[in-house]
């Protein structure tokens, strides 16, 4: 995280309003909870995960089995029934 002094960037009235409460320390403003993002998606790994499981689920209606489907995506047992087995929203 980068450091930015309040003299740089706030405006004077608010930053008299900020020292009342806190002065000479650093300070976290975290972002509004609207723009935070979710688990996985700034990496990709949530869509590769959702394709993956549909791919999974797929499979399985298909008839491939449960051992084979653990074996093809280097999963568990347990994961793939989780999987296949969850009601989809």
């Amino acid at each position: 995280m980068k450091y930015v002094s309040a003299n740089d960037i706030l405006p004077e009235a608010l930053l008299l309003e900020v020292q009342k409460y806190v002065q000479g320390t650093t300070l976290y403003i975290p972002s509004p909870k609207q723009r935070k993002k979710k688990w996985g998606e700034m990496s990709g790994q949530r869509a590769y995960l959702k394709e993956r499981n549909e791919q999974i689920r797929r499979q399985f209606q298909q008839g491939k089995g449960v051992e084979e489907l653990a074996e093809t995506f280097f999963l568990s047992l347990d994961s793939i029934k989780k999987i296949v087995y969850r009601k989809q929203v």
